[in-house]
């Protein structure tokens, strides 16, 4: 049988080697950045109010008079034509809703989407008129 010796000093310079020479560099910045605070949701009836900033003075006495209503989340997503649970499978309309499979398209759920005037303003973009320059008879 071999014979082992324990050697202290050994052990040391063993983790002196481990050990980087200079404190370890500091983690790359992250690729996507989070922010603090929620981005601010848009609505078309708060944005007047939103816009305007009012003095300090009148803050206090505005947001008395107001209470903060507490932000809509729409964990359940229904139909708007029939209120079924749709989950995942719902299909958004152009009109803006929310539709089952029965009443997704535009004839079933009686859409606002003008679809036609949509469909003339796509050709126009896509196709413009190009006119000849008339010919002189002579």
């Amino acid at each position: 049988m071999a014979h082992e010796s324990c050697n202290l000093d050994k052990d040391e310079t063993e983790r002196e080697l481990l050990k980087p020479s200079s404190p370890s560099p500091p983690p790359p910045p992250p690729i996507f950045h989070k922010p603090t605070q929620d981005p601010p949701i848009h609505r078309p009836e708060m944005a007047p109010a939103a816009s305007k900033r009012p003095a300090p003075s009148s803050l206090s006495a505005n947001s008395e008079d107001e209470a903060p209503s507490p932000p809509q989340t729409s964990s359940v997503s229904r139909c708007s034509s029939c209120k079924r649970k749709v989950g995942l499978t719902g299909f958004r309309c152009r009109c803006g809703d929310l539709y089952c499979g029965r009443h997704r398209y535009s004839d079933v759920h009686e859409c606002s989407f003008d679809y036609k005037a949509a469909g003339r303003e796509e050709i126009l973009k896509a196709n413009p008129v190009v006119r000849a320059s008339k010919i002189i008879k002579i």
